[in-house]
């Protein structure tokens, strides 16, 4: 009786990170929030090459509303994905069994090369946070950008 509890517990325990997978929906970001399109915004263009983003530093204010603006001019799909490095780096090992996973969240987008895309983001909290792709391999060959919120 024991072994077969251990083994629904482990069974459990290894469907948590593919069911955590398909739950894309976050009630809360540690960045922030979504922005609001009726509200004034600094625009920042970020491009996105092979294995970094220009600018990789950004300095806002606590309250502010930022709309990046995304740019891959690289050969490759590149990410970008607001949130905190310990967010990051858990959401990275996710990735390495589902590489080819879309982002569908308001912090994140995954652009093919030569697109653009837009994320309105109203940094509600102070601190750093990070911005980075999370295709395999890119964050580990330097793939990281940092936020400062003031």
């Amino acid at each position: 009786m024991k072994t077969i509890k251990l083994a629904l517990a482990l069974a459990a325990l290894s469907l948590a990170p593919a069911l955590a997978h398909e739950n894309h929906a976050h009630e809360t970001f540690s960045a922030g929030e979504p922005g609001n399109p009726k509200k004034p915004a600094r625009t920042i263009e970020i491009v996105m090459n092979e294995m970094d983003y220009t600018p990789s530093r950004i300095e806002v204010k606590r309250g502010e509303q930022i709309r990046f603006v995304l740019r891959n001019v690289g050969k490759e799909d590149h990410e970008f994905l607001l949130a905190t490095p310990k967010e990051n780096l858990a959401h990275a090992e996710v990735m390495k069994k589902h590489p080819h996973m879309e982002h569908d969240d308001p912090n994140g987008v995954r652009l093919a090369p030569s697109k653009t895309a837009e994320i309105l983001w109203k940094f509600t909290k102070a601190g750093t946070f990070e911005f980075s792709c999370l295709i395999p391999d890119h964050r580990e060959y330097g793939m990281v950008g940092h936020v400062t919120v003031k």
